[in-house]
Order: C-alpha cells, then sequence, then structure tokens
C-alpha cells in the first residue's frame, strides 16, 4: 500500500495522524504530490478520478478514496479501536462534524486563494465561517465529555481540523469564548503523531 498525500490537506492529516497512533507508518508508506483544486496532479488522477487526496492505494484491491473510508479500512484491517463499537455513532457524528469544519475552512481558502480577486465572495467566505464557528461551539458545548475519554477517529478528526482552522484562518481566533475545547486542543497538538504531521 502507499497514501498519495500533500502535508498540508487536514484530510490527509487525518489519516497521517491515524497511520502514527496505530504504528502503521512501515505499512503504509507515503508519496507526496504537489496538486491543486484546478490541477490534480497526474499520480492523484490515477489514484481518484475526482483528483481529490488523500487516497490509499492498494497492491491486489481497488485504491480507497476519502479520509473517512481510508481511515475505517486502516483500523479494521489492523484491529485497531479508533471506531470503538460502544460508541460508534458519537465517534461517526463528531468526526462527520470535524470534516464538516473542514469542509467549510477549504472552502473558504480556496475562494481567497485560488480566485482572482475580482472574483471572490466575501459573503460566500462568511458564510462559509459561521458554518464552522457554529460547528466549532457545538463541539465545545456538548463534545467535552467525548473528547475527555479514550483515544478515536473524532478526536484525531477534530485535532486536525482546528489546526486547519489555525494554520489558514488564524485571525478569526476560533478560541475566543471555547476555553476548554482550546485546552483540550493545545494538549493534543503535543501528541508526537501531531508534532510529526505538523506543517
Amino acid at each position: 500500500m502507499k497514501l498519495i498525500m500533500s502535508p498540508t490537506s487536514p484530510y490527509v492529516r487525518k489519516v497521517r495522524v491515524l497511520i502514527r497512533e496505530m504504528g502503521l507508518e512501515d505499512v503504509v508508506p507515503e508519496q507526496a504530490v504537489a496538486t491543486t483544486a484546478f490541477n490534480s496532479d497526474a499520480t492523484v488522477i490515477a489514484a481518484n478520478p475526482l483528483g481529490k487526496i488523500p487516497a490509499l492505494v492498494r497492491d491486489d484491491a481497488p485504491t480507497l478514496f476519502d479520509s473517512r473510508v481510508i481511515t475505517r479500512f486502516l483500523n479494521d484491517t489492523n484491529d485497531g479501536s479508533m471506531y470503538p463499537a460502544g460508541r460508534i455513532w458519537e465517534t461517526l457524528t463528531l468526526e462527520a462534524t470535524a470534516d464538516g469544519i473542514m469542509d467549510t475552512t477549504v472552502s473558504m481558502a480556496y475562494e481567497v486563494r485560488l480566485r482572482p480577486e475580482a472574483e471572490q465572495s466575501a459573503d460566500w467566505v462568511e458564510a462559509q465561517w459561521q458554518k464552522a464557528s457554529r460547528a466549532i461551539a457545538s463541539i465545545n458545548d456538548r463534545w467535552m465529555s467525548h473528547l475527555s475519554g479514550p483515544l478515536d477517529m473524532s478526536h484525531i478528526a477534530v485535532a486536525c481540523a482546528l489546526s486547519y482552522v489555525d494554520l489558514r484562518h488564524d485571525v478569526r481566533n476560533w478560541r475566543d469564548g471555547k476555553g476548554d475545547l482550546a485546552a483540550w486542543h493545545a494538549a493534543f497538538v503535543e501528541r508526537p503523531s501531531m508534532q510529526a504531521t505538523a506543517t
């Protein structure tokens, strides 16, 4: 197997952190590519017709793509505990919330970084941020007990989403009024898996 990836993608980072948390670095080597929404790398297109990363190329089976598919596959085929049966629906819902934060904040970054200034929509950017902001507030208000429990995939997803907001949208100051989540994130990013995948 090999993981087609770009280190700044928050979706890729989810997979890379999982790999390190499960000790699979020697099982899943990484192939970094330079790819954008407007100019997909040929390697990425060959792996995923949508031109998106991450993609997990397998030697004897079809390539897997979408970070949630890849993390579930790696967990289930390596006897992992990142999707615990006893709290599976909570884990999946919180992971989906984190992925939604990624979706909206990646969209914001694309609007500003990839579109000509005359074509950019400030209203679009603000609408996307409002979605992300509501989701972040919801995690702070409703999910801290889950984040305080045993490590699962939702923890990784939330940490990667918030770290991406720091990378691309630090001026938004997501921590304001969200002290519990901010403290949790500050501790989580010290994990070796997060340090090894920081950009």
